[in-house]
């Protein structure tokens, strides 16, 4: 692919959009994302209507314009030619990676879930530009069973993967853990709490870039 994938960026839950004036607030946090640098965002939506999740995602997709900024939709492969994104993340128990390929083309993004502990069976040849792992800390912002891996399971992950595949480390990373998630072979993270659960979010996103610069 062209598109050159940055070392961080944020996974904006549809939670984390203030519900007065939501339109108004979600533009502005848009827009304030795009001039701190951002250059990938997914959008996860798993419990609204799919009237919100396409009046989110129009927003989005106006304030972070293509081809500079890419937008990922979690989990609905099934709208992303609606929202005008480039791309999808299924996790495990979502849409099998092969069928997601099959509807998104071969041009738009496809991210999957890799593994916690191990890799999935057969996830290195699934048709997908990156893989996810995790989660690496304790989350609060995903329910999951998943028991965090650490450094240590990054480790073991990029073992068994080996150099080639883009991995991404989601789940509890911090500023002041996010290099050493780096160095244990993680090829970028995605941040959700993180970021958004801050009075700023754009300056935090600025903090991260100059941590992991």
């Amino acid at each position: 692919m062209a598109f050159r994938f940055p070392q961080i960026y944020p996974i904006l839950d549809s939670s984390f959009i203030p519900s007065p004036h939501r339109a108004e607030s979600l533009r502005n946090l848009a827009s304030s994302l795009r001039d701190a640098g951002v250059t990938l965002l997914e959008y996860r939506n798993k419990t609204g209507p799919d009237t919100q999740l396409l009046a989110d995602a129009a927003i989005l997709r106006a304030a972070l314009p293509a081809p500079h900024i890419k937008l990922i939709l979690d989990d609905r492969v099934d709208l992303v030619d609606h929202t005008q994104f480039d791309g999808a993340h299924v996790d495990a128990g979502d849409l099998a990676p092969t069928d997601a390929r099959r509807l998104l083309g071969p041009s738009r993004i496809l991210g999957a879930y890799g593994g916690t502990e191990a890799l999935l069976p057969g996830i290195l040849s699934a048709p997908a530009d990156y893989l996810s792992i995790g989660p690496i800390f304790a989350t609060t912002t995903k329910q999951t069973a998943k028991p965090p891996i650490g450094l240590d399971g990054i480790r073991k992950l990029r073992a068994e993967a080996g150099p080639e595949p883009l991995l991404v480390a989601v789940g509890g990373v911090t500023r002041s853990t996010a290099r050493s998630v780096i160095e244990a072979g993680a090829t970028l993270i995605a941040v959700a709490a993180g970021i958004f659960r801050t009075p700023d979010p754009a300056a935090e996103f600025r903090a991260w870039l100059r941590e992991l610069a």
